[in-house]
């Protein structure tokens, strides 16, 4: 990462879960649920990532360019905006984060994660 240009290092074009604190007030109390739940987890922990990966699909991150819009604002801006424009329910959004865990738990079932092969 040193060999960016230095203003292009504060730059984030994936949502990670240290930016799910600041999710919380942008929807109802079911949301708010959740995220306080969330942020509670360290950020490895699965149920963090899949909230990360549900997030990534709802932001577009993937799309994302270093020199575009959205990454010069930022993700926490981007995220903020994806949450609050998403035109669903609360409960629309939680269900989008119920299929992102599953994804993940199906994923971690098939895959063998690089650590536990050396132990």
């Amino acid at each position: 990462m040193n060999d960016l240009p230095q203003v292009y290092r504060k730059y984030e074009l994936l949502f990670t879960p240290h930016l799910i604190p600041g999710l919380r007030e942008l929807r109802g109390e079911e949301w708010r649920k959740l995220i306080d739940y969330l942020s509670t987890l360290p950020e490895t922990h699965p149920d963090a990532l899949a909230f990360s990966l549900m997030m990534i699909k709802l932001a577009s991150c993937l799309t994302c360019e270093m020199d575009s819009y959205r990454a010069q604002r930022g993700c926490v801006l981007c995220s903020r905006q994806a949450v609050v424009s998403f035109k669903g329910t609360d409960s629309e959004l939680i269900q989008r984060y119920e299929r992102a865990k599953k994804e993940l738990n199906r994923y971690m079932e098939v895959k063998e994660l690089p650590l536990e092969k050396a132990a």
